[in-house]
């Protein structure tokens, strides 16, 4: 067998089961507030900036408007957010918070506090923080531009 085709010598599955296992210890917290994990992320950046076009919302998830815009229909559902035309350009829609979708950012405020006692280990902590965010920042964003091999004539 190839060294390098071995699971434990792949990245991409300590990201896939770090990220599978941080959104299940999410959900003790955030089913208390009647969200899942993307509802709260949603929340999070409209907690941040009210009133945002649902594209602006979107990459700022690093998603595709059509995986947001159900999850928006199931918040508007909820009435956590209300989503409107925009009066100056009809094309956009603007997403906003309603009352209860505000209220929730009162009762979510100790989650990442919750979460980071959870996450702490030797090699994450508060000092270590700022580095992890800069290098998976950094590898976000040469992903997001793709391979340059995919972008040869």
């Amino acid at each position: 067998m190839y060294e390098q085709l071995k699971l434990d010598n792949q990245l991409c599955f300590r990201l896939y089961a770090a990220s599978r296992l941080v959104t299940q210890a999410y959900h003790p917290y955030l089913s208390e507030l009647g969200l899942t994990y993307p509802q709260y992320l949603v929340l999070l950046v409209l907690w941040e900036q009210d009133r945002q076009p649902v594209n602006d919302l979107a990459k700022r998830l690093h998603l595709e408007t059509n995986t947001v815009t159900p999850l928006l229909q199931r918040m508007e559902q909820q009435g956590l957010v209300v989503r409107k035309r925009s009066k100056e350009d009809g094309r956009q829609v603007i997403v906003s918070l309603t009352e209860t979708g505000r209220e929730l950012e009162q009762r979510a405020a100790g989650i990442p506090e919750k979460l980071g006692s959870r996450l702490a280990c030797n090699h994450i902590n508060p000092q270590t923080i700022p580095e992890l965010f800069a290098a998976l920042d950094d590898m976000i964003r040469k992903l997001e531009d793709g391979d340059p091999a995919d972008k040869a004539d």
